[in-house]
């Protein structure tokens, strides 16, 4: 990313991964980034994602498919440095349980090195058909952090304060970044944007170094195992509209049995944790910029659905050419 003497001022609404890596971008183009967010990284629904790159309820597929392109060459790089980073290059097996692969990703699976079908002996049973691809596979809460931290390297700053509205949340500032996830249902508000809601399971990981994950599309049980540096991962649900953050001892239950079907022995595995996220959820991501009823210029960048790590720098690419845009017309 090159400098830019002629920063502008911009807040950032929003301090999820979409959020951080966006201001990260806009940041190290030179410009002076304040971040607005409610809560701390580790409290937000990116915290509690498994973190595996890959399109997952997104649309449009054709833009998710570039954006997680992007991301992916990005993660990949970062890879290099996991302890730092939190991503990973770890090999697995995206199946399903019906057949035929889906069309939409058709450029995604062209675009991932060495992404191969997977042979019958190496799909679970059930599973008709599947990928084996090695990809990234970020630790969130570390990631989060190390976004944090890059942004603060690049002069950007995180403010924890609730916004009321993006007129107020701009008014200082030259441009702002709507990427408020949910929030954005009350902040434009947006009544297409709603939660599906995720919960997971982690448990202490019995050697498993593979992930492996099954989600038919539409599916509101899912099943996945993420190996993590803090413990193996284990989904997943998809519940279109459900509001509630507290985990359900039935579907936790449900969500080991179905995992203990491919490996037994996680029956007996320790449980460390119980997780539930809402994914910010839209029929298609809107990423656009409009200006507002005071005149202030605004970039929307929310309604990732369960795909927020997977595109977050593709993403972030097109806010900054959409604020290079604003910076042009400002002369």
């Amino acid at each position: 990313m090159t400098s830019n003497a002629e920063g502008l001022d911009i807040r950032v609404v929003g301090g999820g991964v979409i959020g951080l890596t966006s201001a990260v971008a806009l940041a190290e183009d030179g410009h002076r980034v304040r971040v607005l967010s409610r809560d701390a990284a580790g409290g937000t629904t990116s915290a509690v994602a498994g973190g595996l790159c890959w399109p997952y309820r997104i649309q449009p597929y054709e833009r998710a498919v570039a954006w997680s392109v992007r991301s992916f060459q990005v993660l990949t790089a970062l890879a290099e440095r996991p302890a730092e980073t939190g991503a990973r290059m770890v090999t697995g097996t995206m199946t399903a349980t019906t057949g035929g692969a889906d069309d939409g990703l058709a450029a995604w699976y062209d675009a991932v090195p060495g992404l191969r079908r997977a042979r019958a002996a190496e799909l679970p049973e059930g599973c008709a058909s599947g990928w084996r691809a090695r990809t990234p596979l970020v630790d969130m809460p570390t990631h989060l952090r190390y976004l944090e931290q890059r942004l603060t390297a690049a002069g950007g700053t995180v403010e924890r304060r609730e916004v009321t509205s993006l007129e107020e949340a701009g008014a200082a500032a030259d441009v702002v970044v709507n990427c408020s996830g949910l929030g954005a249902r009350a902040l434009v508000p947006d009544p297409d944007v709603h939660p599906v809601q995720g919960q997971l399971v982690v448990v202490e990981n019995p050697g498993i170094e593979e992930w492996s994950v099954s989600a038919d599309a539409g599916a509101s049980d899912t099943t996945y195992l993420l190996p993590q540096p803090y413990g193996l991962v284990l989904g997943g649900t998809a519940r279109e509209n459900a509001w509630s953050r507290e985990p359900d001892p039935a579907v936790a239950a449900a969500i080991v049995a179905r995992a203990a079907r491919r490996f037994p022995e996680l029956a007996r595995a320790r449980v460390l944790a119980h997780k539930v996220g809402l994914r910010p959820a839209r029929p298609a991501v809107r990423l656009t910029a409009e200006r507002l009823s005071g005149g202030m210029p605004c970039v929307h960048n929310y309604g990732h659905g369960g795909a927020g790590v997977t595109v977050a720098w593709g993403c972030a690419d097109e806010v900054l050419r959409m604020v290079r845009e604003v910076r042009e017309v400002r002369g």
